[in-house]
């Protein structure tokens, strides 16, 4: 288990996450929240760089910011591009994109739609300003006691973050979602879990392209099929999101739900 709860850091080491021969490279900072994308975005790029943002944001919790000085060509597309990797992850444990934009390149993204700065100073200053939540992330094999492990992981972060309200219905939802993958992924899986004003926000991630099916109740003769039901029915909102290696499934749960009587 570890507990994450890191300020953003200067740049420093970098290492390559997409390869030097695309047209667009993206650069990762080893021991910060910065990454760079380089060279000229063709339109044959824009499911790899996506593809690698993700990647990033999967892999170390808490958010990255996104430096495009040295991006030539982009236009309009780079800012629909960085919004819509944005809007995949908004609801991800502790998951956040920032933009360094020193030329202007990020144009047709309305108002709150990405937060953009000139400067990596800018940007930097903007992440201290709002510190990184605490997060739990833990490994689990696709076995029968994956559950269990993970309940008491929700257990612990529930109780540490004063939202005891919510380990119930957090429970319910990291059962569903851990074994859905013990079911139908087979993989080893990442849990992370964070809180955000009242909020607990869970993620599951595996190593299968199978994305959830849900259609609805299942009929009271049909033998299993009520995962996601239970996950729609204690979580405000819930999803997937497909990565160049498996998925993310992510939910997000309301400690105002839970107070008497807001679900009759």
């Amino acid at each position: 288990m570890s507990v994450a709860d890191r300020p953003p850091a200067r740049p420093g080491s970098a290492a390559t996450v997409r390869p030097a021969g695309a047209g667009c490279r993206v650069v990762a900072d080893d021991t910060s929240a910065l990454v760079r994308l380089s060279g000229e975005l063709a339109p044959t790029d824009l499911d790899g760089v996506r593809d690698a943002l993700l990647a990033r944001l999967v892999d170390r919790p808490g958010p990255i910011v996104v430096d495009l000085a040295g991006l030539r060509g982009a236009g309009p597309t780079v800012g629909r591009l960085l919004a819509g990797v944005r809007q995949e992850v908004v609801d991800w444990p502790a998951a956040e994109l920032l933009v360094i934009d020193p030329a202007g390149a990020v144009t047709g993204v309305a108002a709150g739609e990405l937060a953009v700065f000139r400067t990596a100073d800018e940007a930097l200053a903007a992440l201290a300003r709002k510190p990184m939540a605490a997060v739990l992330t833990e490994e689990f094999t696709p076995t029968v006691g994956a559950a269990r492990r993970a309940r008491q992981l929700v257990t612990d972060g529930c109780d540490r973050w004063g939202v005891p309200e919510l380990t119930e219905p957090a429970c319910i939802a990291v059962t569903e979602l851990v074994n859905n993958v013990v079911a139908h992924a087979g993989t080893p899986m990442t849990l992370r879990l964070a809180p955000a004003d009242g909020t607990l926000h869970l993620a599951v991630r595996d190593h299968s392209p199978r994305q959830p099916w849900y259609a609805g109740p299942a009929p009271l003769t049909s033998a299993g099929g009520r995962g996601l039901l239970l996950i729609d029915t204690v979580a405000r909102c819930w999803g997937s999101t497909p990565l160049p290696d498996g998925k993310v499934i992510w939910c997000v749960l309301h400690a105002e739900d839970e107070s008497p009587g807001y679900r009759d």
